[in-house]
């Protein structure tokens, strides 16, 4: 993409309302607009890294075995009356009526929903287990929306449900969730933490959230230093075999959000293993048995005959919540620093000095050779001052940059930058080239 034909509004200064660094970037770097309180258009450059993320949790969730479907942001109040959950879901549920005067909601999650798609089809335990998934936008109308994409009013999420016929089985669905999670967030270059949870308004008995540490986080975190040391399960993980050492690994030490925090065994702990921060809530699992599908009679025939209903967990990653989390852990002085996984672009190229035609055949050969490798660079073609193109590189974040310039072309070497740790080398087109593709 040349920078001369794509839609980048860039600014030096983020608006004062804007608090924290996520807010703060996303604005400057013209990847959202505030088009009322909580709700965001997506631009260009904030669309890309939605879209990668977007794509990691799909692939993560397939490899797990879960199978994708869609189902609409608004939804029938009869359905939440059944479950019981209308008028305890309080004012964050936004209620609205069509022009037949029929009950709606703008959907701020959906157990009630994929409950009656599930009893629609399903009859027969021969059927289990399922795990159903979408990714879709969600509406809660929160009183004071805040930090950006952090707490807004509109938001996309990763919403799984698991069904099967006992409970042994539904744990087992929630490993599958618990190792998928893991994986996922790996792949996005963070380091999730596992913390054992209040299940809130979702209800159950066992439910974790995913916590990553960033000194701006929303909420205090305590946890063994040991859990950071954990890589993920891995993208060869058999999801067909027992889990349960590789769940019980990650959750014999101690982790928990301020709400489930127990003083004394966190005390307990030698003191040079005990962490104490900020963290990012990114990713919510939940297991609730037969909560919603007792009420709305969601029930299967069973071995023996007998009608019975099923187990079921819910399962959510904040798809664009996690746009923000990723800044606040991944950010410096100058800009974002994008892991590779969900940069909007892998690397900036530079000219130097625009309307130089060695500089350009140089500049549009790179292009061209990223373009063969599956690769598609961001190409700043502008005639700005050198600076302001240091400057905005640095601001958007890309991984890598390469600079190519008239004096650098007389030597045979481009110069290129590696994002994250600031290092500078001058190596040939091709070499930049050899080592960004890998």
């Amino acid at each position: 993409m040349r920078l001369s034909n794509y839609f980048l509004p860039v600014s030096k200064e983020a608006p004062a309302d804007a608090s924290i660094v996520s807010h703060q970037l996303m604005l400057r770097t013209g990847m959202i607009r505030q088009n009322g309180a909580g709700i965001y258009s997506w631009l260009p450059l904030g669309l890309r890294v939605l879209k990668r993320i977007e794509q990691i949790v799909r692939e993560e969730m397939d490899r797990s075995g879960a199978i994708e479907m869609l189902m609409p942001t608004l939804q029938q109040a009869d359905l939440w009356r059944e479950s019981g959950r209308y008028e305890a879901y309080g004012k964050e549920m936004l209620r609205i009526k069509d022009r037949h005067d029929r009950e709606m909601l703008y959907g701020p999650t959906n157990e009630e929903l994929i409950t009656d798609v599930f009893r629609a089809y399903v009859k027969s335990y021969k059927q289990l287990p399922l795990n159903l998934y979408h990714q879709q936008w969600k509406f809660r109308d929160e009183v004071r929306p805040r930090f950006g994409v952090m707490r807004g009013r509109e938001f996309l999420m990763k919403d799984a449900y698991s069904f099967d016929l006992t409970e042994e089985g539904a744990r087992a669905a929630y490993r599958k969730m618990f190792c998928a999670y893991l994986n996922a967030f790996d792949r996005m270059g963070l380091t999730a933490i596992p913390m054992r949870a209040d299940t809130g308004p979702i209800g159950g008995d066992l439910s974790h959230e995913f916590i990553i540490l960033a000194d701006t986080g929303e909420s205090a975190v305590f946890c063994d230093r040991e859990l950071l040391a954990l890589g993920a399960p891995g993208l060869d993980l058999d999801f067909n075999s027992d889990l349960v050492p590789v769940v019980e690994q990650r959750t014999r030490y101690y982790a928990a959000t301020e709400e489930m925090h127990d003083a004394a065994a966190f005390d307990a702990l030698p003191e040079e293993r005990r962490v104490s921060a900020r963290g990012i809530e990114v990713g919510h699992i939940f297991y609730f048995g037969t909560k919603y599908s007792a009420p709305m009679n969601a029930v299967v025939q069973g071995p023996d005959g007998q009608m019975v209903p099923v187990q079921m967990g819910s399962y959510g990653i904040g798809v664009s919540r996690l746009v923000g989390g990723i800044i606040e852990a991944s950010h410096d002085e100058n800009g974002i620093i994008w892991p590779d996984a969900v940069a909007p672009f892998p690397v900036g190229i530079i000219n130097m000095r625009a309307g130089d035609a060695a500089c350009e055949e140089a500049c549009v050969s790179l292009y061209t050779q990223f373009a063969k490798a599956g690769i598609e660079a961001l190409y700043d073609d502008t005639d700005d001052r050198a600076g302001a193109k240091f400057a905005r590189m640095d601001l958007i974040g890309l991984p890598w940059q390469i600079v190519v310039g008239p004096k650098g072309l007389e030597k045979g070497v481009v110069e290129l930058k590696r994002r994250k740790t600031g290092e500078k080398i001058e190596v040939s087109a091709e070499e930049a080239v050899r080592r960004i593709t890998g």
